[in-house]
């Protein structure tokens, strides 16, 4: 038997899945068989989110039910409302998302209904409305009222509206809601393997998904583009980069946003949030953030290959931190921001390890480990009472 302990499960296969497939060595993404590199291109969130979550891309008619269904969902119970009035403002906004994922659940008429079509339901009011509990506690927190969603607003742009009061440009919405497609999904990630883990001991979806986003809110998980815009800020201007990249990379720390566990050529994702990093700095006028993170790409890779002979890429993190921060989206938020994409391959993952039948997957999560903590010689030790025990 091959010895997999203490690699973090990497290479090891657990389950079968139709959602997606990641393919490291020729840098390809795949959702239910399409290209995400096409869908970016053609697609928008809400046909992807469909498409996830059916397994099929919709017709015209099957899209606007669709999108009214997502537009109908978006508003949550008053309770829920008030329920973000409680939070210390300095709480992490994922924190405080992880808490009201529950308590919405305890709003859902088909919370314990365990149909395929009720979860596909309760994964729609989920899409719906995680988007807007993120924008009311950054509100709430700077003292703002929340905002009630807009009826005529894409997925994307309600999103927007609702953080910042203002009505998002086109041009814009289309940036964002790309990089929802982008984020949509990426097969047995730490989170969504917590989902699907959760999801097999027959607990509700509402449990499932505040179970992915705690392994979300991890900084080996999904912090990782904060600390990228971080990097930014400290290192401040683009004539500035080489040094600090050679500083980092020769003290044999990481450099946030080069490198990926599963890619060993370019993310194809890192490619799209590039020109759309590009295309808001012209808009904007903030070239500063994209330059420098060009910057820091190119001397990244140009270090790493001198130091170590071997090539090393961007990821998803490293240009959707610009992007981020160009649209005026806090970075706190920028993890939240992943989980109102995200959510739609969680649930779409969770649907499948409840229902997929045809596909070979353990009844239940459960796997084994080697003790190595202490024996009385080959024996578990004599228990002693504690009046008896020596000071």
């Amino acid at each position: 038997m091959v010895d997999t302990k203490n690699i973090g499960l990497r290479g090891v296969k657990v389950a079968d899945t139709r959602i997606s497939d990641v393919d490291g060595e020729k840098g390809i993404l795949i959702y239910r068989g399409f290209n995400v590199v096409e869908l970016a291109h053609y697609s928008t969130f809400e046909e992807v989110s469909f498409l996830l979550l059916h397994d099929r891309l919709p017709t015209g008619e099957e899209l606007k039910a669709f999108h009214q269904e997502l537009v109908t969902e978006r508003a949550f119970p008053e309770a829920v409302l008030k329920g973000l009035t409680v939070f210390p403002k300095s709480a992490s906004p994922m924190d405080v998302l992880q808490s009201i994922v529950p308590l919405l659940g305890t709003f859902d008429p088909q919370l314990h209904e365990e149909t395929k079509e009720a979860n596909l339901k309760k994964a729609i009011r989920l899409m719906a409305k995680l988007p807007g509990v993120v924008a009311a506690w950054d509100r709430i927190r700077n003292g703002h009222p929340p905002l009630a969603p807009h009826p005529e607003l894409t997925h994307a742009g309600n999103f927007l509206y609702m953080l910042t009061g203002r009505l998002p440009d086109e041009k814009t919405t289309r940036d964002f809601d790309i990089c929802l497609i982008l984020h949509a999904e990426h097969s047995f990630n730490a989170s969504t393997f917590a989902g699907r883990e959760v999801a097999s001991t027959h607990a509700h979806m509402y449990a499932s998904v505040a179970a992915a986003i705690g392994a979300l809110s991890g900084e080996l998980h999904g912090g990782a583009n904060t600390e990228v815009m971080k990097m930014l800020l400290e290192i401040g201007e683009v004539d500035r980069v080489d040094a600090w990249v050679s500083d980092k990379l020769r003290r044999g720390e990481k450099v946030m946003g080069m490198g990926h566990a599963v890619y060993h050529t370019e993310d194809p994702r890192a490619a799209f949030l590039r020109n759309i990093s590009e295309a808001l700095a012209l808009r904007t006028g903030e070239r500063k953030w994209f330059e420098m993170t060009r910057a820091i790409e190119q001397a990244t890779q140009e270090t790493f290959r001198k130091m170590k002979g071997k090539e090393i890429y961007a990821n998803v993190d490293l240009y959707s931190a610009s992007v981020y921060y160009m649209m005026g989206i806090p970075l706190d938020l920028f993890t939240p921001v992943f989980a109102i994409s995200r959510i739609s391959g969680w649930t779409a993952h969770i649907i499948e390890e409840k229902f997929a039948e045809a596909q070979p997957k353990p009844e239940l999560y459960r796997p084994d480990a080697d003790y190595v903590g202490t024996y009385c010689g080959t024996q578990a030790c004599e228990y002693i009472p504690l009046h008896e025990r020596s000071t």
